[in-house]
């Protein structure tokens, strides 16, 4: 994305995506045990990526491996969807630590704003919502593959004046990944602390 004559070029990306996000709906299946996740019926790996989490350290695939995560694609400028989805994620952790202690997911949040969130802003934002939270931004090419491999559309769009200032619609979503790195379940809004739980704990010890 280009900044010229003052202005940000703004565009829409991940046509692929959206496309692709009405496929992976359609592979999935929502089990009766389960309230709003769709759950694939054949979990779908991962394409190969580099990014870069709040800490400064290499964030990839393999950074998904080992462990249960949330995935949540946002921007630290969001001023409504991204912190409540953050709050009810932090919420829904609490629950599962009161539940189920062992099965306590990982929270990742994934930038679709790289030209502002660099990885000094992410860390001062996500430990508001919780210390564990990893956000992870990087060069908007790799973004892109991730969003698109994963059906996550955004767009930018300016706001009225001549500041340049924009916001990004994005896909609200979360993305479940399992400890194979491989997408698993959708939860579509809206998320309510204890049905992320619920679901989430479904999914995880179906027994």
């Amino acid at each position: 994305m280009a900044i010229g004559n003052k202005k940000l070029l703004f565009f829409i990306v991940a046509t692929l995506a959206g496309v692709l996000g009405v496929a992976v709906a359609h592979w999935s299946t929502q089990p009766d045990s389960t309230e709003r996740a769709l759950v694939l019926e054949v979990p779908r790996a991962l394409p190969e990526f580099s990014l870069q989490d709040h800490m400064g350290g290499v964030f990839d695939r393999s950074s998904l491996v080992d462990s249960w995560t949330f995935m949540f694609f946002g921007f630290t400028n969001c001023p409504d969807v991204c912190p409540t989805t953050l709050i009810s994620l932090d919420q829904a952790l609490d629950r599962i630590d009161d539940d189920h202690p062992g099965d306590r997911p990982a929270v990742v949040m994934v930038s679709v704003d790289p030209i502002r969130d660099d990885a000094e802003k992410l860390a001062g934002y996500l430990p508001y919502f919780d210390q564990s939270f990893v956000g992870v931004t990087g060069e908007m090419p790799a973004i892109l593959g991730l969003t698109s491999a994963m059906g996550v559309a955004f767009a930018y769009t300016p706001l009225p004046g001549e500041d340049g200032s924009y916001t990004v619609d994005h896909t609200a979503s979360i993305f479940l990944i399992d400890p194979q790195g491989r997408l698993a379940a959708i939860f579509g809004t809206p998320h309510e602390a204890s049905v992320l739980a619920a679901d989430y704990l479904r999914i995880v010890d179906p027994g």
